[in-house]
């Protein structure tokens, strides 16, 4: 089966994105991050988020229902100095969903839509695996930068880079 992928639009679409945004949260992040940070991550923070931000995010479709997303753009960089880089900045896929090739459509969508882009980054939990090797399959490869966020406490994310031009 296959499962449209278009931009973000409706309201519906809105609200649909923030749950799969909620729900992706408490079944891939529990056991990474702290316990209170995601019973503080409310599906009313995340719809808040979800329409504040719209912009370069583009969801998947079960008939009506939004079972996936990935938004991307510009390379959000602390200087602002590399315009030529591009950003996958989520790609969430209910579990429902997973393993039918949804979260390649969409990571292909953010490529696609990024390839003017000398590389595109990727900001991952260190400690999620799956999503590592999801990453790594798709092209990605950890590059060595890393931040320290505070989600309730800290934790370490990696930067992964997707080159898109042949060397």
């Amino acid at each position: 089966m296959t499962y449209p992928i278009r931009p973000m639009e409706t309201e519906a679409e809105i609200r649909g994105n923030a749950y799969v945004h909620w729900k992706s949260w408490q079944e891939s992040y529990a056991g990474i991050v702290d316990p209170g940070y995601l019973a503080r991550l409310t599906l009313e923070k995340c719809e808040d988020m979800a329409f504040r931000y719209p912009e370069n995010t583009w969801v998947a479709m079960d008939g009506e229902c939004v079972v996936g997303f990935t938004a991307a753009g510009k390379y959000r960089g602390e200087d602002g100095s590399e315009s030529d880089v591009g950003e996958v900045y989520a790609l969430y896929v209910l579990q429902e969903y997973q393993k039918q090739k949804i979260g390649y459509a969409l990571m292909r969508h953010s490529l696609d839509r990024l390839a003017d882009c000398r590389e595109i980054y990727v900001w991952v939990l260190r400690e999620n695996q799956k999503a590592i090797s999801f990453y790594e399959r798709v092209g990605f490869r950890a590059d060595g930068a890393e931040k320290e966020p505070v989600l309730g406490s800290p934790v370490k994310v990696i930067r992964m880079t997707y080159s898109t031009k042949i060397t």
